[in-house]
């Protein structure tokens, strides 16, 4: 992955290059629009490339789960910087239909040949790595170019056949809504994935019923899923279990748990707390006990009385 990333940086520099002094010399904005978006490309591609350096760093006690989050926060980046740059397109598009500027066809679909084949090569290289959401935001940039870049070609064409200069402006608008389109799907996901969300393409009514029918379980509540990564989720939990169950019975029935999560849900990182007696929940959380007050100071009370809990983690 890293090695495509940065064969993709190198012919993303030298088009931006092309593309930027070649737009200029034709007058197209169509073309220099495709400059700024392919200069957007490189940053997402740099940013997506550190991201990738960062998630490969051990965790620490500072960082206990490592930088897994780099390539979301990455993802969520780009295209935010993808929309910003949708806007500018469209305002300058807009600018140039009531002030129409002379363009030249030829140098345009010249470049713009050009841009395809390489923002198609490199698309084509990441689309294997496109379900995780960092390189999935750099592939959608890519496809999105290598779309945009054959409209310019068409654009260009037309221009030569009707000497219609509002084309390139229009073309312009079709590619920033394009853009905005296709970083909006990406923000939402990222965005999603940032505010620990529930995985989308995971039920939880599905999951719920899941670890209740394992044998020995006797109810389940304070049930967290969330992701890492698009594809790294983790859950956490409180299972409750009969009386008199023994360590041996726990362990096998934390295996058994960890079985349905892990084959039938893709969730290898849980945490499961085991419970003799459901603990008083608030929005299906588990409610902290009331401390007592004794002489000025909070103590928690632990007598015979009190809830008894096995936690148990599985990695």
């Amino acid at each position: 992955m890293q090695r495509i990333l940065k064969f993709s940086l190198l012919l993303t520099a030298l088009y931006i290059a092309a593309t930027l002094v070649f737009g200029l010399r034709a007058h197209s904005l169509a073309l220099v629009s495709e400059a700024g978006h392919n200069l957007s490309d490189f940053a997402a591609l740099a940013l997506s490339f550190v991201a990738v350096w960062l998630q490969t760093r051990p965790a620490t006690d500072e960082r206990t789960f490592g930088y897994q989050r780099a390539g979301v926060l990455a993802g969520f980046v780009n295209a935010l910087g993808l929309m910003l740059l949708a806007g500018w397109i469209a305002i300058e598009a807009i600018g140039r239909c009531f002030h129409p500027v002379t363009v030249e066809p030829h140098l345009m679909m010249s470049v713009a040949a050009a841009g395809v084949l390489m923002n198609g090569l490199i698309a084509g290289l990441l689309w294997k790595f496109s379900g995780d959401v960092n390189i999935k935001s750099v592939f959608v940039h890519m496809l999105g170019d290598t779309i945009s870049t054959a409209a310019v070609i068409v654009g260009g064409l037309l221009i030569s056949l009707t000497h219609q200069q509002w084309i390139d402006p229009a073309l312009s608008l079709l590619i920033a809504a394009m853009i905005l389109w296709s970083s909006w799907g990406i923000v939402r996901e990222t965005l999603h994935i940032l505010l620990e969300g529930t995985p989308r393409a995971l039920r939880m009514d599905e999951l719920r019923a899941a670890v209740t029918n394992v044998r020995g379980v006797r109810g389940v509540h304070d049930l967290h899923v969330w992701s890492l990564t698009s594809q790294s989720h983790a859950l956490s939990s409180h299972v409750c279990v009969d009386e008199g169950t023994s360590m041996e019975e726990c362990e096998a029935l934390i295996d058994r748990i960890n079985h349905q999560l892990r084959d039938h849900f893709g969730i290898h990182h849980t945490t499961i707390q085991l419970e003799l007696t459901e603990c008083a929940t608030t929005d299906g959380c588990c409610s902290p006990p009331e401390p007592e007050v004794v002489d000025g100071h909070s103590h928690h009370h632990h007598g015979p009385g009190g809830h008894h809990h096995d936690h148990a983690h599985s990695h």
